[in-house]
């Protein structure tokens, strides 16, 4: 009649074992968010990339724009071979075979003087010549004879014929004779080099070109007088032309004593010609002058083309550049440059920072000119590298940092 009652245990909730791999994940989790901790710990205490300032290290070759210049000057066109061609002596000149801006070949007549007198004498030296000879050649016969006359007497004598007297005789004409002959063979060159003196004169009645060149100025017109002095006032010439050896162009400058320093053989120049502003020739220095003008305390130098060309004239003026010869040019012909400001230095030995794969790399270099705010490097650096211009505290060799952006 009654129900039964619900025992305790009825009443008891019962809870099912943990799995083991529900502790396995929670083992996995509280590692990952650990190891997760611990980098994120050693990140933030990690020091910060520096940011830095930095420029590409340029690399310029010598000559071309951007190549110091020590020195400017402004000097004219000459020629080292120029002679104003004229005669050995005084005469008339009858023919001038040549015109301003010809090309002459050495050994080319130019003109020719008044021969008559000159030849005249000629003349009369060569019959003196043949008269000389002819005399000599009578002397000879007169010897032979004289020979034969001495033998003959010698034969006399010994037979008694003729006296000891007659045979002294005929040996003194033989004698003189012999003696005749040799100042008469002494005639004879006496006349052929006189001969030779005038045909001398007369070659010198031809002028020709004493090398090959341009004639720049003719000065003598057939009917003038011309001499190797001035003589005569205005009335001779002292020369027939000009003429230019135009392969021996260079530049003379007068370079003030206070800049010759910088001046040294060999230096590279580049030279431009005021007709042709805008052409700029290759050049270097030939010799310095080793002697000073005390009037105008200046010191002459040469100055030599690469390359000559037609339109480089003497007596043009022209302006120079002398610059500056560097350990590097000679080396290579390269030149790397970098702002002052990349410079600093560590223990006496000059440095600059150098960025690398996002660290500072620290670079000894070997300085070398300086120009204006930017410095040439003579070793240590290759062009295009980043090096870094401002160097903030705290920066040194493997430390990280970041490019500034521009």
């Amino acid at each position: 009649m009654s129900s039964p009652k619900p025992s305790l245990d009825e009443l008891r909730i019962h809870r099912k074992p943990a799995a083991a791999g529900s502790r396995t994940w929670l083992v996995v989790t509280v590692i990952l968010l650990l190891a997760i901790g611990g980098g994120l710990t050693w990140w933030l205490r990690q020091p910060k990339a520096l940011v830095v300032k930095t420029v590409a290290a340029r690399e310029v070759s010598n000559g071309q724009p951007g190549e110091r210049t020590v020195l400017n000057a402004s000097g004219y066109v000459v020629a080292r071979r120029e002679a104003t061609v004229s005669s050995k002596f005084t005469g008339k000149v009858m023919e001038v075979l040549i015109e301003e801006g010809m090309k002459v070949t050495e050994g080319q007549i130019l003109a020719r003087l008044d021969d008559t007198n000159v030849r005249a004498s000629y003349r009369l030296a060569e019959a003196q010549l043949v008269s000389a000879k002819a005399a000599l050649e009578e002397t000879r016969v007169g010897i032979r004879q004289a020979e034969i006359d001495l033998r003959r007497m010698a034969d006399l004598a010994r037979t008694k014929i003729a006296s000891d007297s007659d045979l002294d005789k005929a040996q003194a004409a033989a004698d003189g004779l012999k003696a005749r002959l040799v100042q008469q063979e002494a005639s004879v060159k006496v006349a052929e080099t006189e001969l030779a003196a005038w045909q001398q004169q007369l070659d010198d009645t031809i002028i020709r070109a004493p090398f090959a060149g341009i004639v720049t100025s003719k000065n003598a017109q057939p009917g003038e007088m011309i001499s190797p002095i001035s003589a005569g006032g205005g009335f001779t010439r002292t020369g027939i032309c000009t003429i230019v050896d135009m392969d021996s162009l260079e530049i003379e400058i007068d370079v003030s004593e206070s800049y010759i320093n910088r001046v040294v053989a060999a230096q590279p120049v580049e030279a431009s010609l005021d007709a042709y502003p805008e052409w700029k020739i290759p050049c270097k220095v030939i010799a310095i002058i080793p002697t000073a003008d005390r009037q105008k305390s200046t010191v002459r130098v040469r100055v030599g083309f690469d390359k000559l060309e037609s339109r480089i004239l003497p007596q043009m003026s022209v302006k120079v550049a002398f610059r500056e010869t560097t350990a590097s040019g000679a080396a290579n012909g390269r030149q790397i440059i970098v702002p002052k400001s990349a410079l600093s230095q560590d223990g006496g030995t000059d440095i600059v920072y150098v960025v690398s794969n996002g660290r500072a790399e620290r670079r000894a270099v070997k300085l070398g000119s300086t120009r204006g705010e930017e410095a040439e490097m003579l070793s240590g650096l290759s062009g295009g590298e980043r090096v870094i211009t401002n160097r903030p505290p705290g920066l040194k060799d493997g430390a990280s940092v970041k490019e500034a952006t521009q």
